[in-house]
């Protein structure tokens, strides 16, 4: 009966640099790429042996350029992958050369380790030890499955029993460490009372999934649990079957059955190339393929990352053809919330989703507000300055056609790109704005001949009122400014679409 380790989650912040260490470094095979099962807005990953067996996975949820966690208790702290016992010098060479931080090597419990960090900071050791992998990969040196996971327990003891549970035996103890094994690898539980709590977010694993030999254990785990935990209840993730509970110290843990496995909705020989979306939500799986990062696997082709000033992400089309849309969010949007929207106006267009930097209670803005109708005034200059800066730089790092470039905005984000035209004219020569109203307590007198702008506004919109006033504002400057008053109210409407679709041909 298998026990062990299925797989351990964890959370990243820059989805291409994790795909280039874990693949590009480290020479696991990507046996999957999904949108998460509890947020499809999420893109997972899996990475693995060739076949992706349980036992050689670790996963990683993408919160791209999400705010950083903290390692500290009730967390796992390190994961430990098992490479060829003689191999260790050959890792630190390739590790030096591909200026992955690491420590030296040391021994742990008789083996030889090798301490990594990922691009997120997460521990990866390399540890000597001789388990055979169950589907090598190509590189003879490649890791050949886990060989353990650093659990930190402000309660070890009892940390300790709960594992238990899960086929776990207590081996060994170096220092503040408890290692305990079970037939294929084994778990060290570090004593952290006295340690910082530890926090959600990128750079931190999430949870330790360990193996169940049927759906019939899990369930009945379940059963057991219930009794002194609060295990979920059991969740169909397709590729197995599975509940989450925390142990007495706050660790989340997974229970997980082997099969069906990674090979049931893609060929063996082929696993991991192309993006699924769950059977749940495949009434949206277009707009998901359009919100989820994207990536290249090493040795392709890429456009660099850029260092801007605001956060940024692009949605490459398969056949561009040559023209840039915009997007400037709501309030409490990101940079991927309108790309669905876009990507019906212009299939072919390359999307640049943009996020604000203000917060207002935890969501993001571009620009502060004192009220509901009263605007920093000093934010939105300063705001539209780095804007100005991030949009020449995007131009000339990104090598893109300024006058192929037009601004989607929406409500705050609408407004924001009003702001910056009357404050920067020239920098955005093509607008659709919904749901827009001034927001500068003084609207200049500029030039906006060279400026096409539609301007959308929900008949039922508490914030219409304001509209037609932006709207003269952009006449008398001179723009070609085209209005339309819908049936809707301030969300966004199947005619918005429609009417933008149609002002976009022209």
């Amino acid at each position: 009966m298998p026990s062990g380790i299925h797989h351990v989650t964890g959370i990243t912040r820059n989805v291409q640099a994790n795909v280039d260490f874990y693949i590009g470094f480290l020479g696991l095979h990507l046996v999957k790429q999904t949108g998460g099962y509890e947020d499809a807005e999420q893109l997972h990953l899996f990475y693995g042996d060739a076949q992706g067996a349980p036992g050689s996975v670790v996963t990683f949820l993408v919160w791209e350029d999400g705010a950083p966690g903290r390692v500290g208790q009730g967390q796992a702290g390190e994961i430990a992958f098992a490479v060829p016992p003689g191999s260790i010098g050959e890792w630190l060479t390739r590790a030096m050369e591909a200026r992955v931080p690491l420590e030296r090597p040391v021994r742990e419990f008789g083996e030889t380790v090798l301490r990594l960090k990922d691009p997120d900071g997460i521990i990866v050791k390399l540890v000597g030890a001789d388990l055979g992998p169950k589907h090598p990969l190509p590189d003879q040196i490649a890791p050949t499955r886990l060989r353990a996971v650093t659990l930190f327990s402000g309660d070890p003891e009892a940390t300790a029993e709960f594992a238990k549970k899960f086929g776990y035996r207590m081996s060994a103890t170096e220092g503040p460490i408890q290692r305990m094994v079970s037939d294929t690898d084994a778990i060290d539980i570090r004593d952290t009372r006295g340690f910082f709590s530890g926090i959600p977010g990128t750079g931190v694993f999430d949870h330790v999934v360990f193996r169940a030999p049927d759906v019939a254990a899990v369930r009945e785990m379940r059963l057991s649990l219930a009794r002194h935990h609060e295990p979920t209840n059991v969740h169909d993730r397709k590729y197995f079957l599975s509940l989450y509970v925390r142990d007495p110290a706050g660790l989340l843990v997974e229970y997980a059955t082997d099969a069906p496995g990674f090979a049931v909705d893609e060929p063996s020989s082929h696993l991991g190339e192309q993006l699924l979306i769950p059977d749940h939500d495949t009434a949206r799986a277009a707009d998901l393929r359009v919100m989820l990062p994207q990536f290249t696997r090493p040795g392709e082709p890429r456009m660099p990352k850029r260092s801007l000033p605001f956060v940024h992400r692009f949605h490459y089309p398969e056949d561009p053809d040559g023209s840039v849309i915009l997007l400037l969010h709501g309030t409490g949007g990101n940079e991927a919330d309108l790309m669905p929207l876009a990507a019906r106006l212009n299939p072919r267009a390359t999307l640049l989703g943009v996020r604000g930097r203000a917060t207002e209670e935890g969501v993001a803005r571009f620009f502060r507000r004192f009220d509901v109708d009263a605007f920093d005034q000093e934010d939105i200059r300063a705001e539209a300055r780095a804007f100005e800066a991030f949009l020449h730089a995007a131009v000339r790092g990104y090598e893109l056609d300024a006058g192929a470039v037009t601004v989607l905005g929406y409500s705050n984000g609408a407004n924001f790109a009003a702001a910056v035209m009357a404050l920067h004219p020239g920098l955005i020569r093509r607008a659709i704005l919904l749901r827009a109203i001034p927001v500068l307590e003084d609207l200049p007198r500029v030039d906006l001949s060279s400026a096409r702008v539609l301007l959308l506004t929900g008949r039922d919109d508490p914030f219409s009122s304001e509209a037609a006033r932006l709207a003269q504002w952009l006449r008398d400057s001179g723009a070609d400014a085209e209005t339309g008053v819908i049936e809707a109210g301030h969300d966004i409407s199947p005619t918005d679409l429609s009417a933008a679709r149609a002002w976009l041909k022209q």
